[in-house]
């Protein structure tokens, strides 16, 4: 099967064909153009969502990617991610193999295909023109013959007449021979050119057609080869990632498959075990019985020696029951002193009066009157509440529940030996350029380094300092060693007034609770009577309230009602909660001796970090 023999005659439609050929593969390029758009739009949206959901650095939610459950789904995330990478490179293979390649050859295409039908119409244009000298000399052979047989006849004529003269029948002939002359001229010529006109017909129709669309078939065919390999590439390069896609499947199940419950539950109970005890049974209260006070409504106890003071009181609380409160913190906040406080002695020593002044012995409220008092107020608590926002946290994590301070302060160490260690490499690496220095001093003045080496091992003693603070923090609370002196609270408290403010502050801030400890808010805003119960000494382990300043005592003043304190003159003492208004300064000794006493009786000396909420 030829195209030059079987379609001799088609030349126009078989220019209208392969320019038809060129746009099919042209919408075929478009098409994978579009495709390979569609897969990088595709891994686009498919990277947002992946980033999208990626938990933030350095954020809560990156802490809670610890559990299986959530590792799982951050893997998925990745997997999308390669999963999206895949596509793309879907889309750039399909570019750079399908997309240039068949550009390339169409370009190529198009100059063969308009080099094949100029030789074919070269070659029309020739025989067109052999097909007129052909017509010319036959026209013109034919219009001598017609010459010549006029002048042949007018020969004949003028010979037959008598009356023409001799002459002019010798012109006739010699012009009637002229022109069977012309007309055999005209002849030989048209048998000449006809017989070259055939020649050059047979070498169009049988030679030049045939080679020129034969030529153009096996364009058109290799463009079809060529078109039917770029749709089996088209199909390949989806199929080359699918295994990687596959694999990115395979990882996602595998990451499904590693989730464990078990071990997520037991992240929970590490992330918020608190390490307290449970509360234990609540004694029966018998209402049958008449009520006994077993205290006067001026003081829970006569003696802060005696034991437990049992207080009962009337009602039912809809909160908690401050399980966290010190016993001789409730009591002091109990009987703290609500009337005015007595004024200094006029002597500038306290030796002109031999006891001392004392509170003025003024009946007190009733106790279940303070003690609703107490329960109906509501602190001001927003410095907590910053707290919880992500504010300032006290240094050695006291905020926090035991575990969780236990967590918190190894992590610090820990962070804080990786710091120790980095310093420690860059000294050391510090060390071997100056020895090099020493070597050679062309390459650098070792005296250079001097102060940067100094500065690096400044760090490493300032970084081991905090270690060993943090590390003794966290021995304390893993019970490694006893519990701290009273000297060494007292310098925990000062340090956290200079390093924590924003947490200090909070004490000012209790008005309605002198002790500090916090309370819930429904707890706060519920209207509680006195009701019956101990409080146990195993809440007495709780931290003190940290100091906001120093006081020094102008006078002796010996604290005989409950809620103060006795001082002696020239003593001091920490300030932990200042005064509100009414006189009265509360200031601590040691862990176990609170209490107030009259604030011109002492000169206070606040921290001012600690006014800054």
């Amino acid at each position: 099967m030829s195209w030059g023999i079987e379609l001799w005659d088609q030349f126009d439609n078989l220019e209208k064909h392969t320019q038809w050929g060129i746009d099919i593969l042209e919408k075929y390029i478009k098409f994978v153009k579009e495709r390979t758009e569609i897969e990088l739009s595709y891994a686009k949206q498919l990277r947002n969502l992946s980033k999208k959901y990626q938990p933030k650095k350095n954020s809560k939610e990156e802490e809670e990617y610890r559990y299986t459950a959530c590792q799982a789904f951050l893997a998925t995330l990745n997997e999308m991610n390669d999963y999206a990478g895949q596509h793309e490179l879907i889309s750039e293979n399909m570019t750079s193999q399908i997309i240039v390649e068949l550009v390339r050859y169409v370009q190529e295409l198009k100059q063969e295909r308009k080099s094949h039908f100029h030789d074919g119409r070269k070659a029309q244009q020739h025989i067109e023109m052999c097909w007129k000298q052909l017509e010319s000399s036959k026209r013109r052979f034919e219009r001598d013959c017609k010459e010549a047989d006029r002048a042949q006849q007018y020969f004949e004529k003028m010979d037959a007449d008598i009356n023409v003269t001799k002459a002019d029948v010798e012109k006739a002939r010699q012009q009637a021979q002229t022109r069977h002359q012309m007309a055999e001229d005209s002849k030989t010529d048209y048998s000449s050119i006809l017989q070259k006109f055939n020649h050059e017909q047979h070498e169009y129709y049988h030679t030049h057609v045939p080679n020129i669309f034969q030529k153009i078939q096996e364009m058109e065919e290799r463009r079809i080869v060529r078109m039917g390999e770029s749709v089996k590439t088209y199909a390949e390069l989806d199929r080359q990632v699918i295994p990687i896609i596959g694999k990115c499947l395979d990882e996602i199940v595998k990451a499904a498959e590693s989730i464990d419950p078990k071990n997520d539950s037991q992240l929970v109970v590490e992330a918020y075990k608190s390490g307290f005890e449970p509360p234990g049974d609540i004694e029966f209260e018998d209402y049958t019985q008449p009520m006994k006070r077993t205290v006067s409504d001026n003081s829970l106890s006569n003696s802060r020696g005696e034991g437990k003071s049992e207080l009962k009181f009337g009602g039912k609380s809809k909160g908690k029951l401050w399980p966290f409160i010190k016993k001789n913190k409730l009591m002091s906040l109990l009987t703290s002193p609500h009337q005015p406080p007595p004024p200094p002695p006029a002597s500038a020593s306290p030796s002109a009066v031999p006891n001392g002044p004392q509170s003025p012995k003024q009946q007190k409220e009733p106790l279940s009157h303070r003690f609703n008092e107490f329960m109906t107020s509501k602190p001001k608590i927003h410095c907590f509440r910053s707290l919880k926002r992500g504010g300032a946290t006290p240094e050695d994590f006291s905020n926090l529940p035991p575990e969780q301070r236990r967590k918190k302060l190894q992590q610090k160490v820990d962070e804080l030996n990786k710091e120790i260690q980095k310093e420690m490499d860059q000294r050391d690496a510090i060390t071997k350029m100056k020895d090099v220095y020493l070597k050679n001093p062309q390459m650098g003045d070792p005296t250079s380094l001097d102060h940067k080496l100094a500065e690096v091992s400044q760090n490493i003693d300032k970084l081991r300092l905090e270690t060993q603070k943090f590390e003794a923090w966290l021995a304390e609370v893993e019970g490694r060693l006893p519990a701290r002196s009273d000297q060494a609270r007292r310098q925990s408290g000062m340090y956290e007034a200079q390093n924590a403010p924003s947490v200090n502050n909070c004490a000012q801030d209790r008005e309605s609770s002198p002790d500090g400890s916090y309370t819930e808010e429904q707890s706060q805003e519920s209207e509680v009577k006195v009701l019956a119960t101990d409080f146990d000494d195993e809440f007495d382990d709780e931290e003190p309230l940290p100091a906001i300043g120093t006081c020094k005592a102008l006078y002796t003043f010996e604290g005989q009602n409950e809620g103060t304190i006795s001082v002696v003159e020239g003593e001091t003492l920490y300030v932990i909660e200042e005064d509100k208004g009414d006189g009265w300064t509360r200031i601590r000794r040691n862990e176990d001796e609170e209490g107030y006493v009259p604030t011109s009786y002492v000169e206070v000396y606040l921290d001012k970090n600690a006014k800054d909420c």
